[in-house]
């Protein structure tokens, strides 16, 4: 019973924690981890999608019903990251970070752990649940950043900027594959190979970009946010799942999914776009390091409330 579960927990935490590793001590210069940041975020990412959606039946699964649990949590997740930097006093550009704390994720560590556990399947799934995820997060961590300082929200940029980021591009490609079939044949080892390497090399760029020393950053803050990331928004998602009468497979992956930790790239993006950077790397550091536990507990609560099917 425990042997699937380490055998998907073990390697995806195990690179988080060589990353760590060789950050300080091998690879110290910054410039390596940037390229290959970019190189999963425009290259190998994107083909994981592809292959992951295109592989899907789409009149098999249940996209509206995942569609709508999914979208369901993240809109009360929204409200609720809003009011809890209120109610701790930050300002506008400390409650972009609490913001996307709360609902971004690192659909890295997704990958690897439903793909070890659930194999094919579950990765197509793990795939349509981040072309979910993608777009509503994009548009609402975007939108907050506009209405700082006194700014609006110009939907034109929003769209350009939808419409250029990589990884809704990849789901897009995803889904008119799945339509027509799937990948042809030749192209399609091409792109598995690639995104086979997206999940390892990402969980080592992840650990290198996590900083421990940040922890000592508004501590309650910190585990306010990471109870709603990894506790609450998970819940909910379950929850309406179970309503919605989702299939055992389509529940564990949308759950596993809503239940990762925030995405490491939201510090750079806290940086870049004028949020609160240090507090960013704090919630980052802190959800990681909690979801070691949580994410197993929520498989075994879904595996439990779906009666065993």
């Amino acid at each position: 019973m425990i042997g699937p579960y380490l055998d998907a927990f073990v390697p995806a935490f195990g690179l988080l924690a060589l990353g760590a590793v060789l950050k300080r001590r091998l690879l110290r210069d910054d410039a390596v981890w940037a390229g290959i940041e970019k190189l999963i975020f425009w290259v190998l990412l994107p083909s994981l999608l592809v292959v992951a959606i295109g592989s899907v039946r789409l009149g098999e699964v249940p996209i509206f019903g995942m569609m709508a649990a999914i979208w369901a949590a993240l809109g009360i997740g929204t409200v609720v990251s809003v009011w809890l930097a209120r109610r701790f006093r930050q300002p506008h550009k400390s409650m972009t970070s609490v913001l996307m704390g709360g609902i971004r994720f690192n659909n890295l560590v997704g990958f690897a752990i439903a793909g070890a556990m659930f194999g094919l399947p579950g990765l197509a799934l793990g795939g349509l649940a981040t072309g979910m995820i993608v777009p509503f997060v994009q548009v609402v961590t975007t939108t907050a950043f506009a209405l700082g300082d006194g700014g609006r929200v110009r939907p034109w940029r929003l769209l350009k900027q939808l419409a250029l980021n990589p990884l809704i591009l990849a789901c897009v490609v995803g889904f008119l594959v799945a339509g027509m079939g799937g990948l042809p044949v030749g192209v399609r080892p091409l792109m598995e190979t690639l995104g086979r390497a997206s999940v390892a090399l990402g969980l080592l760029a992840v650990g290198a970009a996590l900083t421990l020393g940040a922890l000592t950053d508004r501590v309650a803050l910190q585990l306010w946010t990471a109870a709603l990331k990894l506790v609450a928004v998970p819940g909910l998602t379950l929850g309406f799942c179970m309503a919605l009468g989702l299939d055992p497979l389509a529940t564990a992956m949308a759950v596993l999914f809503m239940a990762l930790p925030t995405a490491s790239s939201s510090y750079v993006m806290a940086r870049a776009m004028g949020g609160d950077a240090p507090l960013m790397a704090a919630i980052t550091s802190s959800q990681h390091l909690l979801s070691v536990i949580t994410l197993p507990l929520w498989l075994l609560v879904v595996q439990a409330a779906m009666g065993g099917r």
